[in-house]
């Protein structure tokens, strides 16, 4: 059964922060909403763990946007569209493509480091994209630049409270808007009450939820689960987009992702026999879309009986090779591998949740007073597999436009929510505890292995069945991160593998072995509310 709210508490004093705009997730699409909501309000951030603790901060890809010579916002519109696989938002990505060159060019004043030749900015090419239009920072560096200059611009430059450590466990609502977040304090585990006239949702991905991603530790679905439980709607979580290019070495807490602009620039995908196959399964070889690139790698490596392929940058300069990919040749260097001389072991691992919140194009979820932008959000802009590089750009262009519109809902407000009560549940400190990690380990061997790359209907109702039983066996008592972050992958886990087997159709990154072709019937979204008499407010 599914828990409406997880918040619960001893006999500690909850302690109060009152904001204008409360903006949950520190990563490029919270720091960008905050830094402009901070221009007329005040503003409360709050991140899980640090700024460099995001998957923003882990991008190596770069920015797609139309402002080289020669592109335009409707080539852009044609490749996003063709990516998504007939579910994109047409008017989503109208808004990503036409307002995407601002936004970048405004941060380019923030973040100096893009990378240039002779003064003009280095435009690089990347799978499903017509032609060049990648703009990166620091080489294969520009979630690290981006994220540690917007940060800092949030710490100096504007009047964002900035508050690190902060996990949040519940959104607050009131008649069924939204009017804060309950959070727990992980240096000294305080619980706080974060209320607010407007909240953003800006907490970023999901990738622990399966064994093997190249997301950071925090990225366990927390924003999806705790907005699902607030009775907003959620939709497309069946699309869970496996990156192409994972580091294939044992030993990796997280795996390293080996950029895709690698292929962009010209290195190959072999298998073991050393043949390049990417060729056979599209024209554009190893610059197809990710989701084609992918069931290219994995149909090689099911025939081959192998646990990976291969990437080969052998043939490219060296010295251009380190220094165009600095971040890739140091992560390599770890394990032992020269990107300039050694084959590199590479397989798919999941990376990006194509699905999330559902919003409209500022922003606005389907609860009242909840915004949400960035991974979290279903924009529409994706569709069934994301663009490569159009993830940060999303986070930049639909943060602005959740600034323009929360200004003009919180001017009809005539609500006070600073006088607002709320009643937390006393925790139960009574019988045995469940073991949160064995439970953890537990689910993520089940996404891991049955509602993978590639999905059957029998694995995908074992994993609900066995899902089922995991979220039924479970009691805590006392609540920690822990057992909170359990409880928002449970939930999260739950709802991708229901999508999962409901979607009888292969679309986008959604890969059925028993329904491998397309179906115009399953032409369209997957959206899930909790049903209102299972929801509870404060």
């Amino acid at each position: 059964m599914t828990r409406p709210y997880v918040a619960s508490r001893s006999e500690e004093t909850l302690h109060r922060r009152s904001f204008d705009v409360l903006v949950l997730g520190g990563g490029i699409a919270g720091l960008t909403a905050a830094i402009g909501a901070a221009r007329r309000w005040r503003v409360g951030l709050l991140t899980k763990s640090t700024f460099e603790e995001t998957t923003t901060f882990l991008a190596q890809g770069g920015i797609a946007a139309a402002i080289g010579e020669g592109d335009s916002p409707e080539l852009h519109l044609q490749d996003t569209l063709s990516a998504g696989a007939g579910l994109c938002d047409e008017e989503a990505v109208r808004v990503l493509v036409s307002e995407g060159p601002d936004r970048v060019r405004e941060l380019m004043e923030i973040c100096p480091r893009f990378d240039t030749v002779d003064g003009q900015i280095v435009l690089g090419r990347e799978g499903a994209h017509s032609l060049p239009r990648i703009v990166h920072a620091g080489g294969d560096a520009t979630g690290s630049e981006v994220s540690s200059a917007l940060a800092e611009a949030a710490r100096l430059g504007s009047r964002v409270q900035l508050y690190e450590d902060e996990f949040v466990i519940d959104l607050l609502t009131v008649d069924g808007r939204c009017v804060g977040a309950l959070t727990l304090n992980l240096a000294d585990g305080g619980l706080t009450l974060n209320v607010a006239m407007v909240t953003v949702l800006a907490t970023g991905g999901a990738g622990q939820v399966y064994g093997r991603t190249t997301n950071p530790p925090v990225a366990t679905g927390d924003g999806v689960a705790m907005a699902y439980r607030a009775g907003a709607a959620i939709r497309d979580l069946e699309f869970v987009q496996f990156h192409p290019t994972g580091l294939a070495v044992p030993g990796q807490q997280t795996v390293q992702l080996v950029t895709e602009a690698l292929r962009g620039e010209g290195a190959y995908l072999r298998n073991a026999a050393g043949e390049r196959f990417m060729t056979e399964y599209d024209a554009r070889g190893e610059l197809a879309s990710r989701d084609i690139v992918v069931r290219g790698m994995v149909t090689e490596m099911r025939r081959e009986g192998s646990e990976h392929v291969y990437l080969d940058a052998t043939h490219l300069e060296a010295a251009w090779l380190y220094e165009r990919f600095p971040s890739v040749t140091a992560g390599l260097h770890e394990h032992g591998l020269d990107l300039a001389g050694d084959l590199i072991p590479v397989a798919p691992v999941c990376h990006y949740f194509v699905g999330g919140v559902v919003t409209d194009v500022w922003g606005r979820t389907t609860v009242p007073g909840l915004y949400a932008s960035g991974e979290v959000a279903s924009t529409g802009v994706h569709g069934a597999n994301r663009l490569a590089s159009n993830s940060l750009l999303e986070g930049l262009v639909f943060s602005d436009r959740v600034v323009r519109d929360l200004d003009r809902y919180i001017g009809r407000l005539g609500e006070d929510v600073r006088r607002l009560s709320f009643d937390i549940p006393e925790a139960d400190a009574g019988g045995e505890s469940s073991d949160a990690a064995a439970a953890r380990a537990r689910l993520c061997d089940i996404m891991q292995h049955q509602v993978g790359v590639l999905r059957r209907a029998g694995e995908l109702q074992e994993a609900l069945d066995e899902l089922g039983s995991l979220t039924s066996e479970l009691r805590f008592g006392a609540m920690g991160e822990d057992e909170y972050e359990v409880l928002n992958m449970l939930t999260l886990g739950t709802q991708i593998a229901k999508c999962a087997l409901l979607r009888e159709e292969s679309r986008g990154v959604h890969l059925r072995d028993d329904f491998p072709e397309g179906d115009e019937r399953w032409r369209k979204h997957l959206t899930l509310r909790l049903p209102e008499h299972e929801r509870t407010e404060g």
